[in-house]
């Protein structure tokens, strides 16, 4: 059985397959599958080094996989295409970064900042077109026009950046969002406001919308799908609310146990008994594994491989 998601019948806008990436000897994917559906978000789930930003950069074509394919559309587009073909994709497939300190030009407005892609993107609409796409564009992702669009970035909270940094991937209209841990950076008190935006300019817009973070706990307020990674394989996937509620992988349940519920303990002990035990989870789930199991309906785990 392929390790893939497919749980509709509608075509995939962006569509892994087996996709693998090797930095020297350094194996960081190995043969993940995984699609993308208009007005759909999958989360990819996994500590840091565990592939899930390559992913990510391969999708922005960002990176080049060393092996197997990305489609777009049913369109194999692995390998470089023409500057008119780049120019296309890239205005289809657009990022929302994790820092957002660093993704906006200090020596610009925020006006320059989503007037720009629209000036790029938009052909040639009057100014006061353009102005009023910026408003709209501010407006969306629940800030006020007459008193953002002249500040600089450094005037503004991380919240708000990081509201201007999806208003900007907005602006071209694109067909599938990147969020690369885009509240791993923000304070608490603001990472769910965040999360319902991301949610709500996905439904708005019909996006196909990749939402990437190692907290597992907030997967279900973005996506109806989920992929946990570890050391580059998919480990358990599917339907987000079935993972959630009965993981099965011990990888997946090792996630789960560190986020705060009275009602659901997986190691007691104390912090070094948990230490110890996931390094053993670690150790078990590190090798490759070509066998896949589905648990249920669009739930899917990948096979320990028996120790001799």
């Amino acid at each position: 059985m392929k390790p893939h998601i497919q749980a509709v019948t509608a075509e995939p806008v962006i569509r892994l397959e087996d996709v693998q990436r090797h930095f020297g000897a350094v194996h960081a994917l190995k043969s993940v599958s995984f699609s993308l559906f208009a007005g759909k978000a999958l989360a990819l789930v996994g500590e840091s080094g565990c592939g899930k930003t390559t992913c990510a950069r391969i999708i922005a074509r960002l990176d080049k996989p060393t092996a197997g394919k990305i489609l777009f559309r049913g369109h194999d587009r692995s390998a470089q295409g023409s500057s008119k073909e780049e120019r296309m994709y890239r205005k289809d497939v657009q990022m929302v970064f994790q820092d957002p300190f660093s993704s906006l030009n200090p020596a610009f407005a925020i006006n320059h900042h989503l007037a720009r892609p629209l000036q790029l993107h938009g052909g040639d609409k009057p100014k006061a077109e353009r102005d009023d796409d910026v408003n709209r564009l501010l407006v969306s992702v629940g800030l006020d026009p007459a008193v953002t669009r002249q500040k600089f970035p450094h005037e503004l909270s991380g919240g708000q950046r990081q509201r201007v940094n999806i208003a900007r991937a907005l602006a071209v209209a694109p067909s599938v969002l990147v969020a690369d841990e885009p509240t791993s950076m923000l304070d608490v008190s603001i990472r769910k406001d965040i999360l319902d935006l991301l949610a709500r300019v996905k439904r708005e817009n019909d996006l196909a919308m990749l939402y990437i973070t190692h907290d597992i706990a907030t997967a279900a307020h973005v996506a109806e799908e989920i992929v946990v990674m570890f050391a580059g394989q998919m480990v358990e996937w599917g339907n987000t609310e079935m993972v959630l509620s009965a993981p099965k992988h011990p990888y997946t349940q090792l996630l789960l146990s560190a986020v705060p519920h009275g009602g659901r303990r997986f190691v007691t002990g104390g912090s070094a008994r948990f230490l110890e035990q996931a390094e053993k989870i670690r150790a078990l789930t590190r090798p490759v594994s070509t066998k896949v199991e589905q648990i249920g309906t669009n739930h899917f785990m990948r096979a320990l491989v028996a120790s001799n």
